[in-house]
């Protein structure tokens, strides 16, 4: 399977070295020219819970040079979906897949959009990569991903992908309930990530203060209000629960809303948090707190050239 991974990024990194190491065909599309030059000679260089090692992958700004795809994963923040899957259209056929490993909401129907819904693969991951710099990785923790499409079918295309990651060391399964997954992960980053990036907090750090953790619970509580109101099967008994005990799994991580406000760059707050307030207002469902959660960060990114030191 000729795969082709769309973003240079943490987690499009991650797969694309992983992928590589197990001798897969596989491309990274990166817009920047001189960045996947860079790439491309160096190589990505990985070091963390998988060990410490290199890999070069086939590396290009031009989609041309890659031709067409069997597989086209996307690994772009939310906001530039639409633009990478424009981008890398001409690695398209009739016969190619595209999948989505991003954070938050919406990304699935976006592809679809441009592609066609049949073509569009849901998932997300739970491996944990930081990017040190263009091409050189730190693999944080591992984690299973799961994939799957809306209407729940089984198909061929989708086994393969699964085999092939499992081969190459990236723990995957298939379910039939993509969207209850992606959901009730939305809702655990609506109770951490805005809270990491607005008090620069580890994720650990926000269970062990009562304030914090209350601003966390309630961040939750309205999320899973709004999905109950949407009939979307959540796969966690007590959300609250969870994403308390995965501040605490997680407790050194640094989210990845975090890395983008240390960073001085534009959030996903909109694909997280602010799906909430959008369907929550849709749906007559209050949400208070998430919306207030929106309205920091979005400060947070107007004003980083207005920082006090």
């Amino acid at each position: 399977m000729k795969t082709v991974i769309v973003g240079p990024g943490a987690i499009g990194s991650l797969f694309s070295a992983f992928l590589a190491r197990s001798k897969e065909e596989v491309w990274l599309l990166d817009k920047d020219k001189e960045r996947a030059r860079k790439i491309s000679k160096k190589g990505i260089t990985v070091e963390g819970v998988s060990g410490n090692w290199q890999v070069k992958v086939g590396v290009s700004a031009d989609p041309r040079e890659i031709g067409r795809a069997d597989l086209i994963i996307i690994c772009v923040k939310s906001y530039d979906t639409k633009e990478a899957i424009i981008y890398a259209s001409s690695l398209i056929d009739k016969d190619t897949q595209v999948l989505t490993l991003q954070n938050g909401l919406g990304n699935i129907e976006s592809i679809g959009k441009v592609v066609g819904p049949k073509k569009v693969i849901g998932g997300l991951t739970n491996q944990g990569a930081t990017l040190i710099e263009p091409g050189h990785i730190r693999h944080a923790g591992r984690g299973e991903t799961v994939i799957g499409r809306l209407d729940g079918r089984l198909t061929p295309e989708i086994s393969r992908i699964s085999e092939i990651f499992n081969r190459a060391g990236l723990e995957t399964r298939i379910s039939k309930d993509i969207e209850g997954i992606l959901w009730s992960k939305l809702i655990i980053n609506c109770g951490i990530n805005a809270i990491t990036a607005i008090t620069r907090l580890n994720n650990g750090r926000l269970v062990e203060f009562e304030t914090t953790r209350r601003i966390l619970r309630e961040a939750v509580v309205e999320a899973v209000k709004v999905a109950k109101k949407r009939k979307i099967k959540l796969i966690y008994d007590d959300p609250v629960a969870k994403a308390e005990s995965i501040c605490r799994a997680t407790k050194a991580n640094v989210s990845s809303m975090l890395q983008d406000v240390l960073r001085e760059r534009r959030t996903e707050i909109d694909f997280i948090n602010g799906v909430i307030v959008q369907q929550g207002e849709s749906l007559k469902v209050p949400t208070p707190v998430n919306s207030i959660l929106v309205d920091l960060v979005k400060t947070t990114e107007a004003t980083y050239n207005l920082r006090v030191e």
